[in-house]
């Protein structure tokens, strides 16, 4: 099936005012394009779920904080659209930075709390970045579900806040992490690794999964995040940005267990910054 592709805001709202006529449900995946296996778990649950499948392709300015991993980030739509249609998706949203921004952009969405620990440390600005672009995708789309992946879980808490907080029409879908045989979870940043690189990487998920066995064995917080350290200093190729338990909804560092938590880290490789995280509950 080939899907439509929609360069416009215009065009797509008229395809899913189409859908919508013939009585169908809409669903979204919202990406930065380079999809691979773990985008492609995203549509797949999306298009058992819903009537009508949008995928959105736009690589957001406004979430990068340094200029050369927007311009080192992968653009390949060709080969993303063939994804999208092997996966059923009826309409690919593929705007340009000048079709979402066309002037000067005066409103933004923040969600505090939520996004200033852990990546919101690191990142200055990329959470209001990914905000803002979710809140005008959901807008654009009017998707009744929208479909999140679980490997950028501080991303995923900050778009449920958002869409609870200001009531917004589409339910977030959270879908879990798509892991490679050696547990390395999948990122359009793996084809960045070199080949030794890439041998290494799965050292991150064991160090998670470590803490992780450690927190439902009764460690503390505190002694799990020293025991997925220690696995990650054996390997002096991964430099640690920062590695906390935190409360999966808040994101906010925890000293006790109390409820559900995330064991998270982002590491750097070489020049390739790698993100991770665990369930815990």
């Amino acid at each position: 099936m080939s899907a439509l592709v929609c360069p416009t805001i215009a065009a797509v709202r008229e395809a899913v005012r189409t859908a919508r006529e013939q009585g169908k449900t809409i669903g979204v995946v919202p990406t930065m394009g380079a999809l691979h296996e773990g985008h492609a778990s995203l549509m797949r649950q999306a298009r058992a779920e819903t009537g009508y499948l949008v995928v959105t392709v736009f690589v957001n300015p406004l979430q990068f904080d340094r200029p050369e991993d927007l311009a080192r980030y992968p653009r390949d739509l060709a080969t993303d659209v063939k994804l999208c249609e092997r996966m059923g998706a009826e309409a690919v949203f593929a705007p340009s930075a000048e079709e979402m921004y066309p002037g000067e952009l005066l409103t933004t969405v923040e969600v505090t709390g939520v996004s200033d620990k852990l990546e919101g440390e690191f990142r200055p600005g990329h959470f209001k970045g990914v905000a803002t672009v979710v809140a005008k995708l959901l807008n654009i789309v009017g998707a009744d579900r929208a479909y999140f992946g679980e490997k950028d879980a501080q991303q995923l808490a900050v778009i449920q806040k958002m869409a609870a907080d200001l009531n917004l029409p589409s339910r977030i879908v959270p879908v879990a992490t798509v892991r490679e045989r050696d547990g390395l979870a999948l990122s359009s940043r793996n084809r960045l690794l070199t080949e030794e690189q890439r041998r290494v990487a799965p050292a991150l998920y064991r160090a998670l999964s470590a803490a992780r066995d450690r927190i439902q064995g009764g460690a503390s917080p505190g002694e799990a995040r020293e025991a997925a350290l220690a696995a990650l200093a054996a390997t002096p190729d991964i430099q640690v940005q920062y590695l906390e338990v935190a409360d999966a909804a808040t994101m906010q560092p925890v000293e006790r267990i109390e409820g559900h938590v995330r064991v998270a880290a982002a590491v750097w490789l070489g020049k390739v910054r790698l993100i991770d995280n665990v369930l815990v509950g």
